[in-house]
Formats: structure tokens, C-alpha cells, sequence
């Protein structure tokens, strides 16, 4: 019996076209790419319109599990399957992070045959965006400890106040909390820092809300630094580091042009986590693929509790955006993880675990349903699932209102979503999308964050740590309060405990410590025991890559 060939395998097999053919299916001039190589080529803003007509179309899915439920995959496979059946469709999605690369999760340019590609390139470094987010984060940082022992130039910063941290882009749970040497060797002190990864950096979700190089120096110059030792409140502006900053982040902010198997164009930007940053690609990217496209296809990490309820509430709040249709995708595997199955049960028959897990994803189809548009849901097709366990899931859905179509995009690419695709237009072409908000602007932030952990997650209440509360005061006097709020959970549960899977009643949420995301325009209230800096499972994703004497990748997933 033939295996089936592995990601890697299937990319390294592709025929790809020159990046400059997939440019002309969206009309973009030659003149306009600036290539990296024969594959890839960074996009100009002026390519954006400020009203695109172009149709968005969010992808999402149900609570994950460590199986992996095939998000992106699904993502570039409806971007397939829509250019299938003869749409104009661009799948813009974010950039891949190392440190799941290297950890646990793997890289993030889809699997089987719907992949963005060249898939070693997306996965590892690429055009260097993240490097440029890394280096100005971390060159605010030098100048914030530089400006400390330098009493001539001193803002007279209270150390203890510093609330700007350092980033990598690798899973390293050492440089959670260090300490760090300030002044000279004969008249130096110490003080607490600690290193978050990149994605969940400020610079990250500065340049992801951005509207141009103009709107990315304004919000560089909004970060919050700290306080002055009389209690001044001090930002990046007042360190004269802003313009720097700009210049290390002036290609990162040019979107990036690659191509699906299938040869349809695809553009990655920006990549935030959506567990512990706002999960979603760019402003810039999303308005520039519905300026040159006619559906866009994007995706919100994680389940629809974090990835959709930051895209509505966060990216859609400042940019303006509303998604025309949303897509929930939802594997049988995972149906069975929250009826409580283990994955060996996960290989047997078995209808009546599909009606007991289904009720993770009811809630998210409930909340999206919240935000006045009715969802699609895609079933990920895996080889153990079988058709009365398809038809069990496909009733429920129907219930709901919603419904439920297969996608065998990850074996037959475009074809396989291709009764997706047509469910999806069917939907955007009835126009009853009417996306609305759960929360206002003007509204507390104790309102915000206990609207979501209520209305989102299904919490009986939200308790405050007295740090917390603290920082919450603070937040408040700096005139913070009309932020949007950024939680920052574990992605396992609707609640903060990740052994709570399925649809949990009666629990209660704790928010730990906040975080202050002022350029951005959002506070990321830290809830159970969930890290901004992940670690590195016991056997990590590295252990098995590999690269021989002609270059050949492998153990890349």
C-alpha cells in the first residue's frame, strides 16, 4: 500500500510558475514586484484601496486540540476551491513564526495539496519580516537601558516601571523572567526584564493594524515605555527612537506575494499568534487582496473564542473591515476529543461521541452567530472518518441553522473545497452578513473583558488578581480605557484551564496581570497560567529537520 507523501514532499514536487505570472492574474505590472527570488516579491502599498470591493470571507474553527484541525490548509484549499469553480479569490494569511516550526506545532503554509509555496521559504525566515519586527522591538529596548545610564540625556525612567520587554522569534521559557546589568561596570544596577516572542511583540500588532508608513511611526511613537520617577508617563516618542524604528520596519510593512499549489495568488503578512496577540495578517494585506481581488480568504488562529473575536473586535474595530461569510472548520477527530475520547478511540466508529463533543462546536457557531452572520461550517475529511459520523455532524449543524459541507482539500486540492466554495457564495450572495461589535468602545474595560469571558466563553464571572487591579487603575489613568481588549488564554478551552475541553459551564476566569499595547490600541489581560514566551515541548520539531549536501530540506512540516 502506497503512503501518502508528506508536506514537504508535496512542495518539493510542485512545478512552480514565476511569481511575476501569479502577478498577472491580479493585474499587478511587473514594475510593481520587488522580487526575492523567483518565487516570492514584496507588494507596494499603493496597491491598497482605502474601499475595496472585494467580498471577505474569515475562516475559523472550533476549540483545537494538539491534533492539529487543518485551519490553514482549509483556508488555501477554499482559496482553491473558489478560483475553481471560476471566482477571483486571494488567500491572505499570516506569516509562519519559528517557534512553532521548531516546537510542537510546525510550520504554517497548509499541508497535503493545499499549501502556499515555496513552503521552505514561508516557513523559515522568508522575506525577513519578522527579523525587521525582532530588531525594532528590541532596538527600542537598547535605547530605553541606554537612556538609564546616561544621566546628561536621562528621562529620569523608574526602572522598576520599564513595562517594554525584549523578543525572540523561538520558544525559549529561560528568558521569561532575567535580569539584566544597566550602567557601567564600576557604577551599574540590575532590573527585571524578560523576553516575549516576537509574534505577541507590540511591533508586531503595530505593523499588522497599520495603514501606511505614516499611521506606523504614529503608533510606534504611542508605545508605552514606563514612568518617570515622579510619575510622568514616558513612550517611545520621547526617546527619539521612532524614525529608527521605522527605517528597520520599511520593507516588513510591504505585503508578500507567493502562489497555492494550484498556481492562485496568495499574500502573507504579519503573523500574531492569536492566543496571546491579535491572530490575524495585516490591514494592509486584507485590503489590498479586495482591492485587487474579488473574494479574499483569511484566517483567524485558533479557535473562533480568540482568532474571530480579536478579528471583530480589534481588527475590524479600527480598520473598518466586515466579513461577508465566516467558515468554522471542525475535524471529527476533534468532535470526538471533546466528547472526552482519546486518539486511539478516535479511529472507531462511533455517532454517539459526535452528538456529545458537538457541543464545543455549537458554541462557536453560537458566537458567531452573536456577531449577526451565520457561519459555514467545513468538515476537515481525515481517513477514519466515516460517512454516518458525517451525516450525524452534518444534522446537528442544521439545527443550528447552519450548514455543514466535507472538504477534501488536504487529498484533491481546489476540487475538494469546491462544494465549499459554492456554499460559501451561496451565502454571500444572500447579504444577510451584518456584523456587529459585542462591545463599544466607550465601554469599561472590566465591561469589555467580562462581555467576552461571558458572552464568548461562557464564564459565570471574572475575578481580578490584586495585581491585576492595580495595573487596571493605572491602565485607566493613563486614559487607556477606550482600548479594545486582547485576551491572552490558553486556546484548549473557552475557559482559562485547558483540562476544561468541550462546552464548560460554571467556571469562573481570573484575570492574572495586563499587559499595555497602547500603539496598538489594545490592553492583553493575561488570564490562568498562559505565557506570551512559550517553551519547547520534550521532543521538539528540530530534533527531526535535517538539510543534505544539495540543499534538500527535511523533516519540515
Amino acid at each position: 500500500m502506497s503512503t501518502f507523501p508528506s508536506d514537504i514532499e508535496i512542495a518539493q514536487r510542485a512545478t512552480l510558475q514565476h511569481i511575476r505570472n501569479i502577478a498577472e492574474k491580479i493585474n499587478i505590472p511587473e514594475d510593481d514586484l520587488e522580487y526575492y527570488g523567483k518565487y516570492k516579491a514584496k507588494l507596494p502599498l499603493s496597491l491598497q484601496s482605502e474601499s475595496p470591493k472585494g467580498k471577505l470571507i474569515l475562516v475559523s474553527a472550533m476549540s483545537p486540540t494538539k491534533y492539529g484541525e487543518g485551519k490553514t490548509t482549509m483556508s488555501i484549499g477554499l482559496t482553491d476551491g473558489l478560483n475553481c469553480i471560476g471566482k477571483k479569490a486571494i488567500g491572505v494569511l499570516r506569516e509562519p513564526s519559528l517557534g512553532p516550526v521548531f516546537g510542537l506545532k510546525g510550520g504554517a503554509a497548509g499541508g497535503g495539496y493545499a499549501q502556499v509555496v515555496p513552503m521552505e521559504d514561508i516557513n523559515l525566515h522568508f522575506t525577513g519580516d519578522f527579523s525587521a519586527i525582532e530588531k525594532a522591538n528590541n532596538l527600542l529596548s537598547a535605547v530605553i537601558d541606554n537612556n538609564l545610564q546616561n544621566p546628561k540625556y536621562s528621562l529620569n525612567l523608574d526602572p522598576k516601571s520599564i513595562a517594554w520587554k525584549r523578543v525572540m522569534d523561538m520558544n525559549d521559557r529561560s528568558l521569561r523572567q532575567i535580569i539584566i546589568g544597566v550602567g557601567t561596570k564600576a557604577n551599574g544596577t540590575m532590573r527585571e526584564d524578560g523576553f516575549n516572542i516576537t509574534p505577541a511583540s507590540e511591533v508586531m500588532a503595530i505593523l499588522c493594524l497599520s495603514k501606511d508608513i505614516e499611521d506606523l511611526k504614529v503608533r510606534l511613537g504611542t508605545i508605552y515605555v514606563g514612568k518617570t520617577l515622579e510619575g510622568k508617563a514616558i513612550f517611545a516618542r520621547d526617546l527619539n527612537v521612532v524614525g529608527a524604528m521605522a527605517v528597520l520596519l520599511k520593507d516588513a510593512l510591504k505585503p508578500n506575494l507567493v502562489q497555492t499549489l494550484e498556481g492562485n495568488p496568495a499574500i502573507l503578512h504579519g503573523g500574531p499568534f492569536a492566543s496571546i496577540a491579535q491572530g490575524t495578517n495585516t490591514v494592509i494585506a486584507t485590503k489590498m487582496g479586495l482591492s485587487l481581488g474579488d473574494y479574499v480568504v483569511t484566517e483567524a488562529g485558533f479557535g473562533a473564542d480568540l482568532g474571530a473575536e480579536k478579528f471583530f473586535h480589534i481588527k475590524c474595530g479600527q480598520s473598518g473591515l466586515k466579513p461577508d461569510a465566516v467558515v468554522l472548520v471542525a475535524t471529527v477527530r476533534a468532535i470526538k476529543h471533546h466528547a472526552g475520547l482519546s486518539a486511539e478511540e478516535f479511529k472507531t466508529e462511533n455517532t454517539n461521541a459526535i452528538e456529545k463533543g458537538f457541543c464545543n462546536l455549537e458554541k462557536h457557531i453560537e458566537n458567531i452567530q452573536k456577531f449577526g452572520i451565520n457561519p459555514v461550517v467545513c468538515i476537515n475529511a481525515f481517513p477514519d472518518d466515516t460517512q454516518a459520523e458525517y451525516e450525524v455532524l452534518k444534522a446537528l449543524c442544521l439545527k443550528k441553522g447552519v450548514t455543514a459541507i466535507v472538504s477534501t482539500a488536504f487529498v484533491e486540492g481546489g476540487k475538494g473545497s469546491a462544494a465549499l466554495a459554492e456554499k460559501v457564495i451561496e451565502e454571500i450572495n444572500k447579504g444577510q452578513a451584518n456584523y456587529q461589535p459585542l462591545y463599544q468602545k466607550e465601554d469599561a474595560l472590566e465591561h469589555k473583558i467580562t462581555t467576552i469571558a461571558k458572552e464568548i466563553y461562557g464564564a459565570r464571572s471574572v475575578a481580578f488578581s490584586p495585581k491585576s487591579k492595580s495595573q487596571l487603575k493605572m491602565i485607566n489613568d493613563l486614559g487607556f480605557n477606550e482600548f479594545s481588549v486582547c485576551m491572552a488564554k490558553t486556546p484548549a478551552s473557552f475557559s482559562d484551564n485547558e483540562k476544561l475541553i468541550g462546552r464548560p459551564t460554571d467556571f469562573d476566569i481570573t484575570v492574572r496581570e495586563f499587559e499595555i499595547a497602547s500603539g496598538a490600541g489594545f490592553i492583553v489581560p493575561l488570564l490562568g497560567d498562559v505565557m506570551r514566551m512559550p517553551g519547547l515541548p520534550a521532543i521538539p520539531n528540530a530534533e527531526r529537520m535535517d538539510i543534505d549536501t544539495n540543499g534538500k530540506i527535511s523533516g519540515l512540516s
